[in-house]
């Protein structure tokens, strides 16, 4: 049977989304709108330790993830549904090694897992840290495979010893489902292994580390799709049996092709529980400022930008441990209120930072505290603070790759706030567009599934404008500097490129 308002040649593309606290599975027509109940959510927790571990278990992982595509194929059996692809959304930088019977070895290394900081400097310093950088687009950092492959081979030499092979999660799940571990070159792109410029493992790189090309997928099969189940899930899925499996695209790729920016005419701006800021460009070559980093869509395209640590999760601890009006007195506070006029100067550095700074050492600080400091306060200044490191990447980003017509905003973190909107706008100095698509990363991915089957990207519905307000524009300036000057009495020094 066909859906209300929908024919039987509309061309159905199965998105998965592999995130870091959950494991989708939705449903899309042709033109990138998700079918309404289609879609399956699974949650799970990362193991973190008090070193700075972040790990995942690959196998629960992998199980969350088929039991949401055997719901959903069986809501598409009973509806007459048939897709064309299946596309999928997976987190960058992410890995596990994997042993030669296709067992995990390791458990899966998040970026967030900082145990590798030490590795990531003794790196710095045997290579040319800064032509490596314009050669893969990534830092010498904790956040990438590099350093974690050294820490591995000291810290669980047995475990490293008895992984053949390093994958990604989405490759690990392919091999279990289709005997390949399918891998996009969006997604080598974020490893840190990847040289962009020669659309190949990094030689130089590879020679200083205890792995060799062959234990990675090979280059000449990259964005091969799969076709054929293995047993039972040819079976038990055959709607899902025979048809294209493209390999995963990053999901900060995907979020800025979801959220319609697909051009660097146009910035995206992601606040979820981390955040990032990020522009699609076709330019051959890119010029990469020092603290950003350059990955891939696909061949054709790169995405240039920088990602906070520190993002939606500043707003959740504030809403945690300071005693806050209820969420629509908060939100209208922050509407009326006029920047800096707390007096206070904050570092939203709750765990480190990445972009544009790249130190793992960052803590958190409130300078300016009075009698007269209130917690709504110290939460204007938390999420201005917040802003403020967009503006940081946005000018780097701007200088690169010139000034945007727009910003488009997307993540849970400001659909939930009009106020923290606003406060970017008039923190970046430029229009910030507030798309409403809920699944930006799943409905990118279903998009570029499509486009690989011929079709072409469709325009994203456009969202509220906030524009940013002039009367502020001297407010932020000064709170920039003033920030600056807190961050350099405070960190003078970067001894370590962690």
């Amino acid at each position: 049977m066909a859906l209300p308002g929908m024919s039987q040649e509309d061309s159905f593309i199965v998105s998965l989304d592999a995130g870091s606290s959950s494991i989708r599975a939705l449903l899309f027509d042709s033109l990138g709108n998700p079918v309404p109940g289609f879609s399956e959510q699974l949650s799970y927790e990362m193991t973190k330790t008090a070193d700075g571990g972040v790990e995942a278990n690959a196998d629960l992982m992998a199980t969350l993830a088929i039991q949401c595509l055997a719901s959903l194929h069986e809501r598409m059996r009973a509806a007459g549904l048939r897709p064309a692809a299946v596309a999928a959304s997976a987190f960058w930088h992410s890995f596990l090694g994997v042993g030669e019977s296709g067992q995990p070895a390791t458990p899966i290394l998040h970026l967030f897992d900082t145990r590798a900081a030490a590795e990531a400097g003794e790196l710095s310093r045997r290579l040319d840290a800064r032509a490596l950088h314009q050669r893969t687009g990534c830092r010498l950092h904790s956040s990438y495979w590099p350093a974690k492959l050294l820490w591995l081979s000291r810290a669980r030499p047995d475990a490293f010893a008895a992984s053949a092979r390093w994958m990604s999660f989405p490759e690990f799940l392919y091999l279990k489902l289709t005997g390949e571990p399918a891998l996009s070159v969006s997604m080598a792109s974020g490893s840190g292994l990847w040289n962009q410029r020669a659309n190949t493992y990094d030689a130089e790189l590879l020679s200083v580390l205890p792995i060799t090309a062959s234990q990675l997928w090979p280059v000449e099969r990259m964005d091969e799709a799969q076709h054929r189940l293995l047993e039972p899930y040819r079976s038990q899925w055959p709607l899902f049996d025979g048809i294209p499996w493209f390999p995963a695209y990053g999901d900060g790729a995907c979020s800025n092709v979801g959220s319609g920016s697909v051009a660097s005419s146009s910035f995206c701006l992601m606040v979820g529980t981390s955040g990032a800021m990020r522009a699609v460009t076709g330019a051959s070559e890119v010029h990469i400022p020092e603290g950003l980093w350059c990955y891939r869509v696909d061949r054709a395209r790169s995405i240039l930008g920088g990602a906070l640590t520190n993002g939606g999760d500043v707003y959740a601890w504030m809403r945690r441990n300071l005693a806050l009006p209820r969420p629509e007195e908060t939100e209208a506070a922050l509407e009326a209120a006029v920047p800096g006029a707390h007096g206070l100067d904050l570092l939203p550095f709750f765990g480190g930072e990445r972009s544009p700074y790249w130190r793992a050492d960052l803590r958190g600080a409130i300078a300016g505290l009075s009698l007269a400091t209130s917690a709504l306060d110290i939460l204007q200044a938390s999420l201005e603070a917040v802003a403020l490191s967009f503006a940081s990447i946005y000018q780097l980003m701007a200088a690169s790759l010139g000034v945007p017509q727009c910003v488009i905003a997307s993540g849970g973190a400001l659909l939930h706030s009009r106020a923290w909107t606003q406060m970017m706008a008039d923190a970046l100095g430029v229009p910030v567009i507030l798309t409403p698509e809920k699944e930006a990363s799943a409905r990118g991915a279903a998009l570029l599934a499509a486009e690989r089957l011929g079709r072409p990207l469709p325009e994203t519905p456009p969202g509220e404008t906030f524009a940013p307000r002039p009367e502020h524009r001297d407010s932020f300036a000064r709170l920039a500097r003033r920030r600056g000057a807190l961050l350099e009495k405070l960190y003078p020094e970067n001894p370590l490129n962690a």
